[in-house]
């Protein structure tokens, strides 16, 4: 099984991409609004960990924002409560898919929280600054302060670029992307069946 992890900028369209490769995606973000919604286990860290900011459960965007919000240190806090979670979700997705050629990873912070493994084929979206902040500002609920807050605990994007294996330049039509895509895929599966001999 190839893992590829997809890295990039907030709002580069890294969801997009791993959609269009056309292999199981574990999409973090879809895991973590779960986890609010469903894990009593994490509702009871948070309150915990951050008293004063979490009221009933399930767990709510509204009070996470104001956590994040009140004080620098809390983000830190509700990464790390909600990444040992999402480490657990991970496993598990791998372990049902683990006789498929290939598996996506989609993990905002991945490198952050070194979720990554050596031998990750690491997949950089590259999109312009210009066309991230148009299509992030029309996001329902965007919060400027809390986009600063998330890009700060972020490493720097030219780092990601130069770890990664592969470039993928969105412009954010699908037919370009649909292109990039297909000779990874290609270069990928050629590889690993001419390792095999």
């Amino acid at each position: 099984m190839i893992r590829v992890a997809i890295l990039g900028d907030i709002g580069s369209g890294k969801s997009f991409i791993a959609k269009n490769f056309g292999y199981p995606v574990f999409n973090a973000d879809v895991v973590v609004a779960k986890l609010y919604k469903s894990n009593k286990k994490v509702f009871k860290k948070l309150k915990k960990n951050l008293p004063g900011y979490f009221s009933t459960f399930p767990t709510k965007k509204h009070e996470v924002s104001n956590a994040i919000l009140a004080d620098k240190k809390n983000l830190k806090k509700i990464v790390k409560i909600v990444h040992s979670e999402v480490r657990k979700k991970m496993k598990t997705f791998l372990n049902k898919n683990k006789n498929k050629k290939i598996v996506i990873l989609d993990i905002p912070l991945l490198l952050e929280n070194k979720i990554n493994k050596k031998g990750d084929v690491l997949v950089f979206v590259n999109s312009s600054r210009t066309q991230i902040l148009n299509k992030i500002k029309k996001r329902k609920n965007f919060n400027e302060n809390i986009y600063k807050k998330f890009k700060k605990i972020q490493l720097p994007l030219d780092y990601k670029k130069r770890m990664s294996d592969f470039i993928i330049k969105n412009d954010f039509t699908k037919k370009k992307v649909l292109k990039y895509i297909k000779n990874i895929k290609i270069k990928l599966l050629d590889e690993r069946s001419s390792s095999r001999y």
